[in-house]
Order: C-alpha cells, then sequence, then structure tokens
C-alpha cells in the first residue's frame, strides 16, 4: 500500500513548512495544492478568486486534489488550502487516499502567522480576527473529522512537530 499523507488546517497552521520537512524526512515528494492551481493556472490565487470567486477557486482545488490522489503512482506529502476540506467530496477522497493530518493552530497563532500576507484573500477585510474565528467556526469539525491524527502546532519547532508526528504514526 502506498504511504500518503495529506495535511488539513488553517492558515498559518504550517502545512507547507510541516509539509516539505515531512516529505524530506519520509523521501516522498511533496506538493502544495495551491501552488499547484498557481503554477497550472498560471495565475495568483488572489486573482483567481477575484474573477472567479471563492466557488470557482473551490473547483479548481477540488480538481487538483483529486488528480493528485487518483494518480499518484508513488506516496505524497500534500498540503492542502484551508478550505479544501469544505467539498464533502474532496474530504472522502483524502480519508480513501491518505493518512490525514489536522495541524491545528489557535486563532491568535494563525493572526501571528499571517498578519503580514496580503496573498491571502479571505484575510483582506477589516477585521481578519473575526474572519478567522468564524472560519475555525466551520471548518474546525470537518478537519476533526477526517482526522487521523491532531497535531497542536501552536508555538512548536517544526523539527519537533515532525518527530511528533513520526512518533505518533510510528514511522
Amino acid at each position: 500500500m502506498l504511504k500518503s499523507f495529506t495535511l488539513v488546517g488553517p492558515m498559518g497552521a504550517g502545512k507547507s513548512t510541516i509539509g516539505r520537512l515531512l516529505a524530506k524526512e519520509l523521501n516522498l515528494s511533496f506538493i502544495d495544492s495551491d501552488r499547484e492551481i498557481e503554477n497550472r493556472s498560471g495565475a495568483a490565487i488572489s486573482w483567481i478568486f477575484d474573477v472567479e470567486g471563492e466557488q470557482g477557486f473551490r473547483e479548481r482545488e477540488q480538481n487538483i486534489i483529486a488528480e493528485i490522489c487518483n494518480n499518484s503512482k508513488e506516496g505524497f506529502v500534500l498540503a492542502t488550502g484551508g478550505g479544501a476540506i469544505l467539498n464533502a467530496t474532496t474530504r472522502k477522497l483524502l480519508t480513501e487516499k491518505s493518512t490525514v493530518i489536522y495541524l491545528y493552530a489557535s486563532v491568535e497563532q494563525q493572526i501571528a502567522r499571517t498578519i503580514k500576507d496580503k496573498q491571502r484573500p479571505l484575510l483582506q477585510v477589516a477585521n481578519p480576527a473575526k474572519v478567522l474565528e468564524s472560519l475555525m467556526c466551520i471548518r474546525d469539525p470537518l478537519y476533526r473529522e477526517i482526522a487521523h491524527l491532531v497535531v497542536v502546532t501552536d508555538e512548536r519547532p517544526p523539527r519537533f512537530l515532525i518527530q511528533h508526528i513520526l512518533e505518533s504514526l510510528k514511522l
């Protein structure tokens, strides 16, 4: 059986950073679904949101994730966008094709890690903290629904988190 891992969680939880390190540790390819969407469309995610809206972006995201999960001949580590789990088909696919790791970060940590990032369309509002709190209320139950492992990332160094993941999954 292929060993594939998907990292889910909110903005600023560390999915890309932890994903790269985990992939290196396990000698697997690393895929960031947001970067894959940008590379294939030739456009920034913020531009896609502006032109196609969130629904258009989510359709692209679902298609990319399905392609990655269904066509991988080798194992992978996939870092998804924070809202990828909103789609029930995507949630089902991720749990069937990979071990899902939920990287949990408190809203305070999310704010600290994303406050200066102008590339996050959902945070380009007057009160990003309110947006992040609202998103967590909706998304946290969905992350937990599909997670094989929940890892709290608040103020923990990436190397510690990698070791915790490897030990928890007995890798």
